[in-house]
């Protein structure tokens, strides 16, 4: 896997306009779940017992164009060991998804559903727009956001 370097400032604007939840387009890619995943770490811890690894320090994740970045990433392996079932990301999440960004505390993606749930003041930014929520779930087979609990945005004119 190409080296990934995740380099992007942010000009933290006050943020204006709330709502309970609304939908959002992420991306502009559907991603085909059933690709490999790859994985890079510091640390490598594996349990054979409960069938988990636990990855730490630098973690990144691959799998097609999208990019997961994380502190430390258990990743749970379906019953038979074949395959990995899910991933549960923590500490200074950061998800990208073609030109979209989001940051959070936490991630979980179920490879199986083809969503990630991010928790924990997230942040999402696309070009010149943000958004702040407590949570967000991506779906990865349509491309679409849901983002949840006290939604804030600044929206930027073309001007």
């Amino acid at each position: 896997m190409p080296s990934f370097i995740l380099t992007f400032g942010l000009i933290l604007l006050p943020l204006g306009g709330f709502a309970q939840g609304t939908s959002i387009a992420l991306g502009g890619i559907q991603q085909d779940t059933s690709q490999p995943v790859e994985v890079s770490a510091d640390n490598l811890s594996v349990d054979q017992e409960n069938g988990t690894a636990i990855f730490s320090g630098n973690v990144v994740i691959g799998q097609g164009e999208m990019r997961l970045a994380a502190d430390r990433v258990l990743v749970v392996y379906a019953a038979d060991q074949s395959r990995i079932q899910r991933l549960e990301a923590s500490g200074g999440v950061t998800l990208v998804t073609g030109p979209d960004a989001a940051e959070a505390e936490r991630a979980d993606y179920d490879i199986d559903a083809g969503t990630v749930v991010m928790s924990g003041d997230v942040l999402l930014t696309q070009g010149n727009n943000a958004l702040t929520s407590d949570s967000m779930t991506v779906d990865l087979k349509t491309g679409s956001a849901q983002m949840q609990g006290r939604v804030k945005t600044v929206l930027q004119s073309r001007n």
